[in-house]
């Protein structure tokens, strides 16, 4: 099935719910603390707040890694992390026009439980700080509606003894490059940097707490980006926390 141009992939069972298990993070539940309880504010149930910055040279705040953002690529999601060891962070979404880079909308998130590292490994519960592309999406619900090649799959369901507050977070994921292969699913097990150097690392759904290195946003924010990306516009995500982001 195709929708809004995207190419739609079913994906077995079989191999996804492998995948799966040792995906987003690895070593805690696929990619998130367990028992995580739901947030309640505002920002983090999914308000945006408008935006005032248009017509930038650069995406702020991105010092240390924007000469690693690609010259082609017109799309950049950007992870502010609140500090090294928070799993609190902020996400914005800049596009770049024949004026410079506006901002288009800004979300409350969070990234892995103990923050962030430059090596992330399995298990060490760390979001990687770097520039990665997105070309990949999938989830448990059909596309709404994106550019990107989409996996929609069965498979992408957390296990049963997740806590009942991550039920949904793979409702609609979106790969981030780091260890994977572009061009395959999110579910694909494959790690050419080796098992140990982790992998799976998404964007998802948010379950009101710290992940196991994914990034998570409110169900809007996932929907806004899916029917936002564009491979044609070599889109990437920009992460790290403020202080390395910052060096």
């Amino acid at each position: 099935m195709r929708t809004a141009g995207s190419v739609v992939r079913t994906v077995a069972a079989l191999v996804g719910g492998v995948a799966l298990v040792a995906g987003c993070g690895t070593g805690d539940g696929g990619g998130h603390d367990k028992g995580g309880a739901a947030a309640s504010s505002p920002k983090a149930a999914g308000a945006t707040q408008a935006a005032p910055t248009t017509h930038l040279a650069q995406v702020p705040d991105v010092d240390a890694l924007q000469k690693k953002i690609p010259a082609d690529s017109r799309q950049v999601v950007a992870v502010y992390g609140k500090g090294v060891d928070s799993p609190d962070a902020t996400v914005a979404l800049y596009v770049k026009g024949a004026k410079g880079w506006d901002r288009k909308d800004l979300w409350s998130a969070h990234n892995g439980k103990r923050g962030w590292t430059t090596d992330h490994h399995e298990g060490d519960k760390r979001s990687p700080v770097g520039v990665f592309g997105l070309t990949d999406a999938g989830g448990v619900l059909p596309s709404p509606g994106t550019k990107l090649p989409y996996s929609h799959s069965a498979a992408f369901t957390p296990p049963s003894y997740w806590a009942k507050s991550t039920r949904h977070d793979f409702d609609y994921v979106v790969a981030i490059n780091y260890n994977r292969t572009p061009g395959t699913s999110p579910l694909d097990p494959g790690r050419p940097l080796g098992q140990s150097k982790g992998g799976g690392i998404w964007l998802h759904l948010d379950h009101g707490s710290g992940t196991s290195g994914c990034v998570s946003l409110p169900k809007p924010a996932l929907r806004t980006l899916l029917g936002t990306l564009d491979p044609a516009a070599h889109p990437v995500v920009v992460m790290g926390d403020k202080g390395h982001l910052a060096a």
